[in-house]
């Protein structure tokens, strides 16, 4: 069947081809999360706040989702060695912009048209493989394959791109992105065909009008949850207008896909309750795995690790996603039932965070956060895949990419949410447990007096006048105050998302109709979500 389409070249070989298929997504799911692979530089780069740069991953995220369902139309309308050669060399040019640029306003509708770009790119790659594979172990091979590298994006970037970032400037990545497009933009120059595999259609009565409505929707969601914390949420009109923007456009949207003949996504898809189950298994998994970030944090903050040592660290994470994309992989092509891998998923999230809530401390030795490490890894790497399949499995192959599209819009609403919950808890816990040490700690209080007193004799013994010795002591107390705070923030966090977790293990186990849906990808012509 391969040989049929002969969209590549005859002396092309098949294992070349797939290689080829799959290095083009590779530089794209590289820069998806590049700038969160040191914030701090990102930042300090373009001159603006961390929130800036998690916008910048946001808004690359919102590319993604709302082209996803409008580019089948121009993979209609151009042959796929057209395909790749525009829009690779578009994405190498948004890469040359970014390297060049250091305003954070240039930056962001870039970093969106860069996620537009990517949509494109990966779409294609993987159809191309699925039409290549005629059997379905082969099909959820290549699916599996391709979310396990986008499971791994943000640990190999941190692991890749430490060194770099502590030699060069931050803008070096975007360099190096582009040269990493170069050998498989060569490759597919001289292996594909000119061929078409169906009459050119052109590009009209495009629904262009719902992808703008969408993007809209999805960039103001974004703005809202990472920027509402700082600018006080709906006491801000910034907040407040994104907010009424959201609602309006939504119920917009909502009516002209019930009003138009070809709906940009089929909202049939929630009449299938396991399609519904499915999404919100996969809302709690995301949100569950982001909350890794708080545990980088800490090891950057308090324990004094730098990027490159936490960089090191994480290849215990990383083992554990590749291995649990694996696991998952062979127990979906046996058939197993989804409780079987959403319940060992799950608990292993359950107890990371459980494990992590008493590794926390403001002193310890980064050899106690290997195992916690691994195991997330492996239980974000066991439910993963098998949750997508299941997702789009629930509901009629006619509607698949629907199904597919709203699994991505959820996979964004989660990362989105994660990091407004983050946001949100670490100010409101912060402040709680600061006022608590107030109320306690005080002058007269014989831990804090004899703290001052052994502090002020140190720093009198190296020379500093008695005056200020007694300041700078209270500053080591507040300093330390400021550490019990983070620390407990973290610990409070991890609390609340292991009962979340505790939550989702008991509604895995209690509905045994979630196994009546087969885990199968009947479509050959899928794309990935």
């Amino acid at each position: 069947m391969a040989r049929k389409i002969p969209i590549f070249k005859r002396w092309a070989p098949e294992w070349l081809i797939k290689i080829i298929l799959f290095s083009m997504t590779l530089p794209g799911i590289i820069i998806f999360f590049l700038p969160l692979a040191n914030s701090n530089a990102a930042a300090g780069y373009y001159g603006s706040e961390p929130a800036d740069i998690q916008f910048a991953v946001a808004l690359f995220y919102a590319g993604y989702v709302g082209f996803y369902s409008l580019e089948r139309r121009f993979f209609s309308f151009l042959a796929a060695k057209e395909y790749f050669l525009i829009f690779t060399t578009l994405q190498i040019m948004a890469c040359l912009i970014c390297y060049y640029t250091n305003e954070i306003y240039i930056l962001f509708p870039v970093r969106f048209l860069q996620g537009m770009l990517f949509a494109g790119n990966v779409n294609l790659s993987l159809t191309l493989i699925f039409t290549r594979l005629s059997s379905e172990r082969g099909r959820e091979i290549s699916f599996s394959v391709f979310f396990g590298i986008l499971l791994c994006a943000l640990p190999f970037n941190n692991l890749i791109t430490a060194d770099l970032i502590d030699s060069y400037n931050f803008n070096i990545v975007y360099k190096t992105a582009i040269f990493s497009y170069l050998p498989g933009l060569i490759f597919l120059t001289l292996t594909m065909s000119n061929y078409r595999p169906e009459a050119r259609f052109p590009l009209y009565k495009l629904d262009w009008e719902s992808f703008v409505l969408f993007s809209i929707i999805l960039v103001l969601i974004g703005y809202i949850t990472i920027y509402g914390q700082e600018y006080y949420w709906l006491e801000d009109r910034r907040i407040l207008g994104s907010v009424v923007g959201i609602v309006l456009l939504g119920s917009i949207s909502v009516f002209r896909q019930y009003a138009i003949k070809r709906p940009y996504i089929d909202l049939r898809v929630f009449r299938y309750r396991n399609f519904k189950v499915g999404l919100l298994i996969l809302f709690i998994m995301y949100i569950c795995r982001f909350a890794s970030g708080i545990t980088n944090n800490y090891f950057a903050t308090e324990l004094h690790l730098d990027p490159f040592h936490i960089s090191y660290i994480n290849i215990f994470n990383l083992s554990g996603l590749i291995l649990g994309v694996i696991i998952a992989c062979c127990m979906v092509l046996q058939k197993k039932k989804i409780q079987y891998l959403w319940g060992p998923g799950f608990l292993m999230l359950f107890a990371f965070h459980v494990m992590m809530y008493y590794s926390f401390d403001v002193q310890a030795d980064e050899f106690n956060y290997f195992i916690p490490l691994f195991i997330q890894g492996l239980g974000v790497g066991l439910i993963m895949v098998p949750t997508i399949i299941f997702i789009i499995s629930s509901v009629p192959s006619s509607i698949g990419p629907s199904a597919a599209a709203t699994a991505l819009a959820v996979r964004y609403l989660g990362f989105c949410t994660s990091i407004a919950l983050i946001n949100f808890y670490e100010l409101f816990e912060k402040s709680r447990h600061y006022n608590a040490f107030q109320d306690h700690l005080t002058t007269i209080d014989p831990a804090v007096k004899s703290f001052l007193h052994t502090q002020t004799a140190k720093l009198t013994a190296k020379g500093m006048s008695e005056d200020h010795a007694a300041k700078a002591a209270e500053r080591l107390l507040l300093g330390r105050i400021n550490v019990q705070n983070h620390v407990r923030f973290a610990m409070d966090y991890y609390e609340i998302m292991g009962w979340l977790l505790f939550a989702s293990l008991l509604l895995i186990l209690l509905f045994p109709y979630l196994n009546r849906t087969v885990l199968y990808l009947r479509s050959r012509k899928l794309s990935p979500a």
